[in-house]
């Protein structure tokens, strides 16, 4: 029996060929890079760009294109590929892959405006597909949000993190496409083509699930159909593919992944294979489609109007924290608030009551909170993911592609430091500043009062790029007038004379300390000068250089937060240029324990009595 191909399937199919031969002419050029994972999705790939997304080619910020991300970032070749076979750049670009003087780099990043979020360390794509499609809801579009996967990735526990996130928010705009190739880097995967046990773990968290052949190309489009159709829920379809496929020297083999074929005599007898694959056409190449044209009104900046709080009054910084989100998002619909089951501890609770179709609980997954805003960012929200600082730790690995991206990702950690007390250690924070000052674009801040945190709130919400902001659990008492300016990249300096001995660094609780040790070496007839470091990174270091200036060089720093990376170290860097150098450093310089917080503070060495013994030493 004869099989009819229709014109349309043909067309596609020899796209899916020219995918792959300019995968295999790219990455012999640059003699590295990973032909055999773009020849196992070529048809995918080539369903989606041709058929399938409705999007503008010719406008990659259009706010209703569908969206496609490519979670296994290693197979960049075919999406570029993909790019250049429906006009969005000259084919000869393929070539300069992963040269120094190219966008097109090893792994996709938003260089390219095509690209919403870098991608390459895997796991990634689908939590940041849910942002890209919780996005589409805030605003009100119809896009689709598409992830292309591996089926080795699926190991990663965010991937599973972002399933139930998604299937907890019914997307039915985001479908997410698995390569079931059956082949790891260094092994066959853990699944391998068992496509009914990869079925029943998505549909176990609440997945449509479509196994198909990802060779067959009508077999792919149905299954998009299929997507496009269903309402309540996301949908995975699960491709059963070859990686290498149409390249007989590599196809279904092991030792390939990551592996250029050889220019010369091995490249071209692969080409001139896949070239023997071309099929007749009846019918000239589908083009993509535009989306529905939606006109929105443009975003207008929030501010906070005026301050609810008096000199005096005491608030954690974590409550003033969520007062601004709130009163921030009343004035600009991109605000948004993540969280992961926190909400009545870092105060964006107050957010989720006045906008509750604004604020997306991602339960106890980090992962997936961090993703998600990832996706949100690219597509124009402003998102402030929060939970407690020391829980940002297992998130770091998005945290360090949202700084590759350079997203606009307003993160904030509260409880942080050994001053939340009798929680003990697993839950204090004493590496966050560290953590966030190690990717060189984050902004970090680290207030001490209600009105620094509100002020730093409406500054980081407008600054491009990503920024952190710690919160701490105590209540402090506010001791900035509601008319006082914060700057990213600023400092106060709180006390001061034309004597002081030393000048002592705090941020946070540790500011308190500072002041209580100013007043009792006042009392001695001894002054110092108190700084406020409320902004880490970027770092005022011409006013650190001038404060050690006027007190005799001597600066001291004192940190809820381990010694390494946090107030002292970007101190110590600010001034060294300048020939000066820390001190002392006072900080926590041990695992701690449970506790009340000003035990704690003292047992630590971080309380008012530790600063006035180190100015004391001479």
């Amino acid at each position: 029996m004869t099989v009819q191909t229709s014109p349309r399937v043909s067309a596609l199919k020899n796209i899916a060929t020219r995918l792959r031969i300019d995968s295999v002419r790219a990455t012999s050029e640059a003699g590295t890079g990973h032909p055999s994972t773009c020849c196992s999705a070529a048809e995918i790939v080539a369903a989606l760009f041709c058929a399938e997304m409705r999007y503008v080619p010719t406008d990659p910020r259009n706010e209703d294109n569908d969206r496609f991300v490519l979670s296994k970032g290693h197979a960049a070749p075919i999406l570029y590929a993909a790019w250049a076979e429906v006009g969005i750049i000259p084919r000869e670009h393929l070539l300069t892959l992963r040269r120094l003087d190219s966008d097109l780099e090893g792994h996709p990043t938003p260089r390219l405006p095509w690209v919403d979020v870098a991608t390459g360390s895997l796991g990634q794509g689908l939590c940041a597909g849910v942002g890209i499609a919780l996005n589409a809801r805030r605003i009100k579009s119809d896009y689709r949000t598409y992830v292309l996967m591996g089926d080795g990735e699926t190991a990663e526990g965010s991937v599973w993190e972002s399933a139930a996130v998604a299937a907890a928010d019914s997307l039915d705009s985001l479908c997410a496409i698995v390569d079931v190739n059956g082949l790891g880097q260094s092994r066959a995967t853990q699944l391998d083509h068992n496509m009914e046990a990869h079925a029943a773990r998505w549909r176990g968290f609440g997945w449509n699930a479509i196994v198909i052949d990802g060779h067959d190309m009508q077999a792919i489009l149905d299954a998009l159909d299929q997507a496009r159709a269903t309402q309540g829920r996301p949908t995975v379809i699960l491709a059963r593919t070859v990686k290498g496929q149409g390249i007989s020297i590599m196809a279904g083999k092991q030792g390939w992944h990551g592996k250029a074929l050889k220019k010369g005599d091995e490249m071209d007898a692969a080409i001139k294979e896949l070239e023997a694959q071309f099929v007749p056409e009846e019918e000239s190449a589908p083009r993509p489609q535009p989306p529905r044209h939606v006109t929105r009104p443009a975003p207008k900046r929030g501010t906070l109007g005026p301050l609810p709080y008096q000199l005096g009054e005491s608030v954690a910084t974590r409550e003033a924290y969520g007062s601004a989100l709130a009163r921030l998002g009343a004035a600009d619909d991109r605000i948004v608030a993540l969280d992961a089951d926190v909400g009545n501890s870092t105060f964006s609770d107050k957010f989720e009551k006045q906008f509750p179709d604004r604020f997306y609980q991602h339960y106890i997954a980090e992962q997936a909170m961090i993703g998600s805003a990832m996706g949100l960012a690219a597509r124009g929200a402003i998102p402030f993911p929060s939970t407690f600082a020391a829980f940002l730790t297992r998130a770091y690995d998005f945290i360090r592609m949202s700084a590759i991206s350079n997203l606009n990702v307003k993160m904030a950690g509260s409880h942080a430091g050994v001053s939340i007390g009798e929680d003990g250690p697993s839950q204090m924070a004493l590496e966050d500043l560290a953590m966030m000052r190690a990717q060189p674009n984050i902004a970090v801040l680290y207030p001490c009062d209600a009105v620094s945190t509100e002020k730093l709130i409406e500054q980081m919400a407008y600054r491009p790029g990503p920024a952190y902001m710690r919160t701490s659990r105590p209540k402090t008492p506010v001791i900035y007038g509601t008319d006082e300016a914060f700057e990213i990249g600023g400092l106060k300096v709180l006390r001061r004379s034309d004597a002081d001995v030393a000048t002592v660094v705090g941020g946070g609780v540790t500011v308190f300390e500072a002041l209580q040790a100013y007043d009792a070496l006042k009392a001695r007839g001894i002054n110092i000068r108190v700084v406020d470091l409320y902004s880490l990174q970027p770092i005022d270091a011409g006013a650190l250089i001038d404060c050690a200036k006027k007190s005799g060089g001597r600066l001291i720093t004192v940190e809820d937060h381990y010694h390494g990376g946090g107030i002292g170290d970007a101190v110590a860097e600010a001034v060294a240029g300048a020939g000066y150098t820390v001190e002392r450093r006072l900080c926590v310089s041990e695992i701690p324990r449970s506790g009340m917080p000003d035990e704690l503070l003292d047992r630590y060495g971080i309380s008012a009595r530790h600063i006035v013994a180190a100015v004391n030493r001479s």
